[in-house]
């Protein structure tokens, strides 16, 4: 498999800013220039398409302010090389830089370097692989505060590995260290909350994914993109990323169910936008391709989505939409359909069925099922599921003086599950 060609850091941070086309780059460098006082600049496609091929000039002063200012990265992590040259960053800055923005700020300037230094034999690869693989089946049961940290210095390890490894074992390497970033992206955004540095880690995901040459999971990584905009009703921003995942998507060998999943996704955001209509017939057309089917397994890294878990989005939006019957029934059959390994997943279950039950006037039915969350949280914790549940407390407001409620708030805000929701 060749390399993939051009400057596939800058084409990475283009495309997870929301800038599908070098065009729309081009536009927005130019109008981005006024504001930071930068005046009679002009930048044109052909300058971003110089800028994204395999050798991109140093850009001149003022277009190097607006590219940083835009693309929210440095030079050299944009994929550009100073004429002084670069050895990348020293330890105490590194150490610095963990201190100050967690992992994802370390980058892959590492990665600069096209020379092999120190050649690591063809078993890297596939030892790097195994630990990534072993992470990812931990994220099911290991709090996300203790699997973070392990997760962070294992992608800290693949970037100064990449540098040392060329072919195969190179693009194993880098499909690895992708799928580590996304990993860390996915707690820090579910488990943890932290949007803005899931943002960061996640467009260090894409570029090692462009480095690896890897369509399937460049969509993968685009389509968690769109969650952070979905999560503040950005509808323009969500669509714009989810557009790339879908491009990308079609460039591989890409599984019913990996499509569905990206129904999934465009739905779960469009409902956080209040456009619960739009989001019901992508699930609609999701449960088709499902049931249609294809002839191309899904990733091996795909873990997270299944029959069961696009039932439990739909379930969601019925409730969001008000339609509380059908709601109760998706939700109880996602519920029987769990496999013990969704213990997470079924915390949120459970907080929606509390909710409907909240909605529908059942206040011992909500406390019960807001409970059996707490049940499971208290065994694996999962933020996601936490904030369902704060959520039918909100509904549930009118009713605080009811002995159920009162239970429930004895549960809630007792010292295990306090400390728990503050520390982890």
């Amino acid at each position: 498999m060749p390399r993939p060609a051009g400057n596939i850091r800058l084409k990475a941070a283009r495309v997870a800013a929301g800038f599908n086309s070098q065009q729309d780059l081009a536009d927005a460098l130019t109008e981005s220039a006024k504001p930071l006082g930068i005046r009679g600049l002009s930048i044109g496609v052909r300058q971003v398409r110089r800028w994204e091929s395999e050798s991109p000039p140093w850009p001149q002063p003022d277009c190097q302010r607006v590219l940083v200012h835009l693309l929210g990265q440095n030079m050299e992590s944009l994929g550009f090389t100073p004429p002084w040259g670069s050895s990348g960053p020293q330890p105490d800055q590194t150490r610095r830089t963990m201190v100050a923005g967690g992992a994802a700020a370390l980058g892959l300037a590492v990665v600069q370097s096209r020379a092999v230094a120190s050649p690591q034999p063809p078993t890297a690869g596939t030892d790097f692989e195994t630990v990534t693989r072993s992470h990812r089946r931990l994220y099911w049961s290991v709090a996300p505060s203790k699997l973070h940290p392990a997760v962070v210095a294992h992608a800290t390890l693949g970037c100064s590995l990449l540098p040392e490894t060329t072919d195969s074992t190179r693009r194993t390497i880098a499909a690895a260290l992708a799928e580590t970033y996304l990993l860390a992206g996915r707690i820090e955004f579910f488990d943890l909350r932290e949007p803005s540095t899931a943002s960061e880690t996640l467009l260090l995901a894409l570029q090692a994914a462009g480095e690896a040459d890897d369509q399937l999971l460049g969509s993968a990584i685009i389509a968690h993109m769109a969650f952070i905009p979905g999560w503040a009703a950005d509808r323009e921003a969500v669509l714009e990323r989810m557009t790339a995942a879908r491009t990308y998507a079609r460039r591989a060998s890409t599984s019913a169910e990996f499509l569905a999943w990206l129904d999934a996704v465009e739905a779960e955001c469009e409902t956080r936008c209040g456009n619960t209509r739009t989001a019901l017939h992508l699930i609609g057309h999701a449960e088709d391709i499902l049931k249609a089917g294809n002839d191309h397994p899904s990733p091996e890294w795909m873990d997270w989505f299944s029959p069961a878990r696009l039932a439990a989005f739909k379930g969601n939006t019925q409730l969001i939409a008000g339609h509380l019957p059908q709601a109760r029934d998706t939700l109880l059959g996602a519920l029987e359909a769990m496999s013990p390994a969704e213990d997470k997943q079924r915390t949120v279950i459970y907080g929606d069925l509390a909710a409907v039950e909240a909605a529908a006037g059942n206040l011992e039915r909500a406390c019960t099922y807001a409970g059996k969350a707490l049940d499971q949280l208290a065994v694996t914790w999962y933020a996601t599921g936490m904030d369902r549940v704060r959520e039918v407390r909100r509904m549930l407001a009118p009713h605080q003086h009811d002995r159920c409620v009162r239970d429930l708030d004895d549960r809630l805000y007792d010292w295990q599950t306090t400390v728990s929701a503050l520390t982890r």
